[in-house]
């Protein structure tokens, strides 16, 4: 487990030690922000990253490329079960991070089966398309299109699904909240049982403490935050954007986790906050000493691996919940 945070006589915050001996050795580096590099050098860094600082891995029965129609073409999907068949149940929608330039199915191929492993549920994996190529709203599309597919028990997969679990990580969980709306406004063939959002974007991050305190030496800047939103060329008022403009009611089940260290953390908390107050069940965590993008830095980060088995057997159990 990670070290309780402890008090800090100077104020500054509290930091991990392997996540203090991530942030100097990338300082060290001194390789130039995404921002300068460009969106395919960028996604370039963002695959070696993970190929350096992610753990391996888990075995799978079933790893299979998939071709789901979309809006505007195919989306690439991978597939993911522990198990070569099962019983009717439930899927899990993984919707990549990367402020919706970069990241891939392989960047977070380990982190799929991790969730796959864990909850024992099969998962679909979405490789949306991506800024500043596919513009605004070419991502919430492209999820919402296979979120329905999904739900519609397709052949190609094999399986008889009863509900989804969506799921993802920064863009990728507010890909999750913006999808989960999506389907409560016109529902799917099948219910989204459980939301678990991590470390999303929910509304103006600008705004909070949080950005103010860590958009600068903690992984996440704010100049990388800007160029991700100038390339993502959104709508500023569209619900589809940032999901607190809009109507948050009737959420499901939700377990969000946030943390400690992120620019986004109040972001987060703020959503979470909010489906509360309407009714909401929600799990809430937050990960303190730990930055931005843990979630495929758990061999650069060792003690992270502790937090996402926490977040992963929340949402397992919040689905149990749901039978």
């Amino acid at each position: 487990m990670a070290d309780a945070p402890s008090p800090n006589v100077d104020g500054e915050p509290f930091v991990r030690p392997d996540t203090r001996a991530l942030l100097d050795m990338l300082k060290a580096m001194n390789r130039p922000p995404v921002e300068e590099a460009g969106a395919v050098a960028g996604r370039e860094g963002m695959r070696a990253m993970a190929q350096i600082g992610e753990a391996p891995a888990r075995d799978m029965a079933v790893v299979k490329d998939v071709a789901v129609p979309g809006p505007a073409g195919d989306i690439p999907c991978r597939f993911y079960d522990t198990r070569e068949s099962r019983e009717a149940g439930p899927v899990v929608l993984f919707l990549h991070g990367g402020g919706f330039v970069i990241g891939d199915l392989e960047v977070y191929n380990a982190l799929c089966t991790e969730f796959a492993a864990r909850l024992d549920l099969p998962v679909l994996s979405v490789d949306y398309r991506l800024a500043p190529e596919h513009p605004f709203p070419a991502a919430p599309d492209d999820c919402e299109a296979a979120a329905r597919w999904l739900a519609s028990s397709p052949e190609e997969l094999g399986r008889e699904i009863t509900g989804l679990v969506i799921t993802g990580d920064s863009a990728g969980g507010n890909l999750t909240i913006v999808t989960t709306n999506a389907l409560r406004d016109k529902p799917a063939d099948v219910p989204v049982l459980v939301q678990a959002p991590i470390y999303p974007v929910a509304d103006e991050a600008g705004q909070h403490e949080s950005f103010r305190l860590f958009s600068d030496g903690y992984f996440l800047t704010g100049s990388t935050m800007a160029w991700f939103t100038k390339s993502y060329a959104a709508d500023p008022q569209s619900p589809r954007n940032l999901p607190m403009l809009g109507d948050c009611s009737d959420a499901p089940a939700t377990v969000l986790c946030t943390a400690g260290l992120d620019p986004l953390r109040d972001s987060g908390r703020s959503y979470a906050a909010s489906i509360l107050k309407n009714g909401t069940e929600v799990t809430y965590l937050e990960f303190p000493g730990i930055i931005h993008g843990f979630f495929t830095m758990r061999k650069a980060i060792p003690s992270g691996q502790a937090d996402v088995e926490a977040f992963i057997d929340a949402v397992g159990a919040a689905l149990e919940r749901r039978k």
